[in-house]
């Protein structure tokens, strides 16, 4: 869950959402005894977690890329 809301602040809304209700599910799952559900959603909530990172990283990367290149360009217009 801590990941999920992690993912969520400083990466990726969308995915950390999906993330964060998958592994609210879990534990009602699990209490009520429905333990390859409880799973299944513990397993979505990790890979929605997961895409979410890497969709934050890629676009991290890429808002550097784009806007280093930018003020490089415009230091050396003369």
């Amino acid at each position: 869950m801590a990941e999920s809301i992690l993912v969520t602040i400083f990466c990726c809304l969308p995915f950390g959402i999906v993330g964060i209700i998958n592994a609210s599910k879990v534990s009602s799952l699990y209490a009520q005894g429905n333990y390859d559900e409880a799973q299944r959603a513990s397993a979505d909530a990790k890979k929605w977690t997961i895409i979410g990172l890497c969709v934050g990283f890629v676009g991290i990367i890429t808002y550097l890329v784009v806007y280093g290149f930018a003020a490089f360009t415009l230091l050396n217009v003369q």
